[in-house]
């Protein structure tokens, strides 16, 4: 049976969702998935990234890893998306990208793949639930199979018990959140082997 495909799609303005993306990464190719660890591109004008320099760190510190493209959602058989919130919904950078998909949705090409999703926000009430459901539906338009965390391990509870996705505050991933990330991830690559591809 050939390995599950995964792609870990993330974007990062200061770093959280960067190490989000790396331990679900690390923990698919762990599970015995290929993975492809791939970075949104960066749509805010430069003056404005250059002139917080967290910001401009932060972009600067992922330059090594490659911008997302169609042929790599074409590509895998299970997604893993991780973006921090913007008013409630998933940055504007992300569903930037998500925009351009068109092509390969109308195709079929998205369908019949597991997806999952992770989030962080400025505190626990900044629409972490309501960014992770935003990209569930967009998930289902494409015909995706879903595989939240729900319930299924005990680092859930440990990191504040959602069950639709692995959510922080922006700046905080310890040891129990990297559990639940790492479960999360694991979590897609069992059910993305299970499918007939």
């Amino acid at each position: 049976m050939a390995k599950p495909k995964i792609a870990v799609v993330f974007y990062s303005t200061y770093g959280t969702n960067h190490r989000i993306a790396k331990t679900a990464a690390e923990a698919a190719e762990a599970a015995g998935a290929q993975v492809r660890l791939r970075r949104i591109a960066e749509t805010a004008p430069s003056e404005v990234v250059n002139g917080q320099e967290n910001w401009k760190r932060q972009l600067a510190a992922m330059q090594d890893i490659p911008e997302v493209s169609h042929d790599d959602m074409i590509w895998a058989n299970g997604y893993f998306f991780s973006t921090p919130t913007r008013y409630g919904v998933p940055a504007s950078q992300m569903r930037a990208f998500i925009d351009t998909l068109g092509g390969p949705w109308s195709e079929g090409k998205l369908a019949d793949k597991v997806a999952t999703a992770a989030t962080s926000a400025q505190n626990v009430h900044g629409g972490q639930e309501t960014t992770l459901w935003s990209l569930y539906v967009t998930f289902m338009h494409w015909g995706a199979i879903l595989v939240p965390p729900g319930y299924t391990h005990e680092a859930l509870y440990e990191t504040g018990g959602n069950p639709y996705g692995f959510s922080t505050e922006a700046g905080k991933l310890d040891d129990a959140g990297r559990k639940s990330i790492a479960h999360q991830a694991e979590r897609l690559v069992k059910y993305a082997a299970r499918l007939p591809y």
